[in-house]
């Protein structure tokens, strides 16, 4: 199916988030693997139902990071087999640890960079993300790639990030730790968590990569930081991006911004632990028939 390069082709447009996911962001998810995965796993089912992968498909998981969306689409293809794709060599290292671990055998992962990595084309049957495909320099280059991928009429099922206004979740970190300045937000339409936010983008890059049936759907879930306050907080003030964000800032200042966020933490917990407003597209479309 896939023959990985010697060394990982990366678009030079992309180089900055393959030094980024090389280096402290990759090994910050590393060390918090679990909670990530499980912050979101609620938008888990929704991809899954619409993969609809069956025994015997060819999948492609696109970003597959650590690996929980991969190894749960190679028990769904028992008699098939899954290419796990991402460009951080530490989340790909833990991703064949646990997949190891859990014994799975029809599965195989490879470092690259969809906008340039050779895929064997018509490979696959079904291609996933989740949330792995936002982080795209040039999103109609990766996606033309993946689609040549897929065999005329196989599946894409995606889930990206809607707008930051609809993701409490974020939102939330930027408005309790600005500690008064004027903090830039985080723009839809470059490469980051939001980079597929808005819909219409998303048709147009698909239609010019040879999609068909192209359908956003409009999926809200609570994104779970923690058990409880203290959890949560355990978790979140951990954060690369949180420590980001508290650089620059005096001792006194600094303390009072994690104070408001451990309070904001806890008036959002519940029976169900700290959970936080957040807002998907799931994307699904197919490749067109390819004639000639």
């Amino acid at each position: 199916m896939t023959v990985p390069a010697p060394q990982p082709l990366v678009d030079d447009a992309n180089a900055e988030q393959f030094r980024a996911w090389n280096g402290d962001e990759a090994r910050d998810w590393v060390a918090h693997a679990d909670r990530y995965e499980a912050a979101s796993a609620r938008f888990d089912p929704w991809l899954f139902t619409a993969a609809a992968i069956a025994p015997t498909d060819r999948v492609l998981d696109v970003g597959c990071g650590a690996g929980v969306s991969t190894r749960a689409a190679a028990r769904a293809a028992v008699d098939g087999h899954v290419v796990g794709l991402d460009i951080s060599a530490p989340l790909l290292a833990e991703a064949r640890r646990r997949t190891e671990l859990a014994g799975l055998t029809n599965v195989t992962f490879v470092q690259g960079d969809a906008q340039v990595h050779p895929i064997d084309p018509a490979a696959f049957d079904v291609v996933l993300s989740r949330f792995g495909v936002m982080f795209f320099a040039d999103p109609r280059a990766a996606f033309t790639r993946i689609g040549a991928a897929l065999r005329p009429g196989g599946r894409l099922a995606v889930l990206v990030w809607q707008e930051l206004g609809r993701n409490e979740w974020v939102r939330i970190l930027f408005e309790t730790l600005a500690a008064g300045r004027d903090l830039p937000g985080i723009p839809a339409g470059v490469p980051g968590p939001f980079g597929l936010a808005d819909p219409d983008t998303v048709r147009r890059v698909l239609a010019a990569a040879g999609f068909a049936d192209v359908d956003l759907a409009d999926v809200r879930e609570p994104v779970r930081l923690g058990a409880d306050p203290d959890d949560a907080y355990a978790f979140v003030s951990a954060l690369g991006p949180v420590r980001a964000l508290l650089g620059g800032l005096d001792d006194a200042t600094r303390a009072g911004a994690l104070d408001l966020l451990r309070s904001r933490l806890a008036d959002r917990a519940g029976r169900d632990g700290v959970l936080l407003e957040a807002a998907a597209w799931l994307v699904t479309a197919r490749r067109g028939d390819v004639s000639g």
